[in-house]
């Protein structure tokens, strides 16, 4: 592999040199230091639920009358209730989400207040109480699979490439998880059905740019030469640069739409979109600069500890081409035998005197 600039020629074909392996200590810190503010923003801020998850009421009206959020709001101070306030189809219709309404005194002030605001009938205001059992139910369940299907994943990682591959998988996933569940709390955004969902997907997602690079990677290792040649990192730095513009492409393409949603959406579709957004994001940087090199660090312990051999690299010399070996070889067959076949000159006879001993030169 011959270098120019910053691009490698590989097989006719011009790939990116970046040098990624070799600067993963950079990408480490980085890493730790947004799994750091994670890891505070979860202490300190905590996680914003919704009425799915800790329960509340759910109030539903078409108001006669155009009305804004803070007019709304002003009603539900009277009883110190905080509300979710979402105007639907420009203002006509009105969803509030807010706490349970214990006292059926001030659930029926409430509705009777609310009415009297949109200039409607309390009949026309649908009022539904939400308990946490479903929010709690679902977690769980979702939870209870998630592990499942992790444990599947890396027991397929395993067979299909090796432990190692298992291993920086189900580390980029946790880094994944820990960075968007962080970034989700320190911006105070409300933990929704639709949230648990987005983590899924983007576990999902996560996991599949892996597998791409580990398929490349296991791919240019099965070549002894060339990795007699590059080394073990050198063979993964030159995989993640023959499949980094692969996975930011098809990371591009999935965020420019979640990007729409986040912008253009309504209130439960932005909490939707914002999690998948940081988390599709996360999850192609974890794929390139997490799972790879966590890859090599497992590896160059396996080697010290002698749990694997480290083919020797070739340094004055890049090892023959098993077509160019065997025609030097028949050649050098070839040259010795028309060596052997060849008639030999016959020696030349010196002079002799008459008594049949070779004559003596005469000095001049």
């Amino acid at each position: 592999m011959s270098v120019k600039g910053a691009y490698a020629v590989y097989r006719g074909y011009r790939v990116p040199h970046l040098q990624l392996i070799e600067h993963r200590r950079w990408w480490f810190i980085f890493s730790g230091v947004l799994i750091a503010l994670s890891l505070i923003g979860m202490i300190v801020n905590g996680f914003h639920f919704s009425i799915d998850f800790v329960g509340g009421a759910e109030v539903n009206y078409a108001p006669a009358t155009s009305l804004t959020p803070d007019q709304i709001q002003s009603v539900l101070d009277r009883y110190n209730l905080p509300g979710e306030i979402q105007l639907v189809s420009g203002g006509e219709q009105v969803s509030i989400r807010t706490d349970a309404l214990t006292a059926a005194g001030d659930r029926e002030n409430l509705i009777n207040d609310l009415a009297s605001q949109a200039k409607i009938s309390p009949e026309e205001i649908n009022v539904e109480d939400v308990g946490p059992t479903w929010g709690q139910e679902i977690s769980r369940k979702a939870i209870r699979g998630l592990l499942f299907v992790l444990l599947f994943i890396a027991i397929y990682i395993a067979w299909r490439f090796e432990w190692s591959m298992a291993a920086g998988a189900m580390i980029a996933l946790v880094h994944d998880v820990v960075i968007t569940a962080g970034i989700y709390a320190l911006v105070g955004r409300e933990v929704t059905p639709e949230t648990v969902i987005a983590i899924l997907t983007i576990l999902g997602f996560s996991l599949y740019d892996t597998v791409v690079i580990y398929d490349k990677i296991k791919e240019n290792t099965e070549s002894a030469a060339l990795t007699a040649r590059l080394g073990y990192v050198g063979v993964v730095d030159m995989s993640l640069n023959q499949t980094v513009m692969r996975s930011v492409n098809t990371s591009l393409v999935v965020l420019l739409p979640i990007l729409s949603l986040l912008l253009f959406g309504g209130q439960t579709l932005k909490d939707f979109a914002f999690a998948m957004f940081v988390g599709v994001a996360i999850g192609a940087y974890s794929s390139i600069f997490i799972a790879a090199p966590v890859l090599t660090i497992i590896h160059e312990r396996q080697v010290n500890r002698g749990r694997v051999s480290q083919p020797t690299r070739s340094v004055r010399e890049p090892a023959p081409q098993p077509a160019i070996a065997a025609a030097d070889d028949a050649a050098a067959t070839g040259a010795t035998a028309a060596m052997a076949s060849r008639p030999r000159p016959k020696p030349k006879s010196k002079p002799r005197n008459k008594k049949g001993q070779p004559a003596k030169r005469k000095r001049r």
